[in-house]
């Protein structure tokens, strides 16, 4: 586990401006890369009830739409707040849309996936809605596989809580 913490991070918000990620010090976190058009989009549902059930105690979901795997994710912001508040009812935080492997991943995912590798240390995010569990001092606790539900994930945040 990496002892750099998540809260020297900063991201684009959807609706616009950057927010500094230190603004969730003291929360409970789960950092998911998201997407409107993939088979998994259902997950929505879950991570909004995870968000709702356990808000109240500082945990707080944090999407990041991504387009990187399949195209699944093509709209602008606009689009994808739409349909994500139309759909899902997501009220938890979005931010704009990123690249989480390659050359122009996005920082947080570059600390992500090295601080919590998946399969056979591979750090390479295999598809949407990869799952990140970061604890109140912004470390990296665990990496959820993609066909993990957000339903499965709610015993380990409140460990955490």
């Amino acid at each position: 586990m990496s002892e750099a913490s998540i809260h020297q991070f900063t991201a684009e918000r959807l609706a616009g401006g950057s927010q500094s990620l230190g603004e969730y010090a003291g929360k409970v976190l789960l950092i998911v890369n998201t997407a409107s058009h993939c088979g998994f989009t259902p997950q929505y549902e879950g991570l909004e009830a995870l968000y709702r059930r356990y808000a109240e105690r500082g945990f707080v979901v944090l999407g990041f739409p991504c387009n990187q795997f399949g195209g699944q994710e093509p709209g602008g912001s606009e689009e994808i707040a739409s349909f994500c508040r139309k759909n899902y009812g997501v009220s938890f935080p979005m931010f704009a849309k990123v690249d989480v492997n390659g050359d122009d991943a996005h920082p947080l995912y570059r600390h992500l996936k090295k601080a919590a590798p998946g399969l056979l240390g591979s750090e390479a995010i295999k598809w949407n809605f990869t799952k990140f569990l970061i604890d109140r001092q912004g470390q990296v606790v665990r990496r959820y596989a993609p066909a993990v539900t957000p339903g499965v994930i709610g015993g380990d945040v409140e460990e955490l809580l």
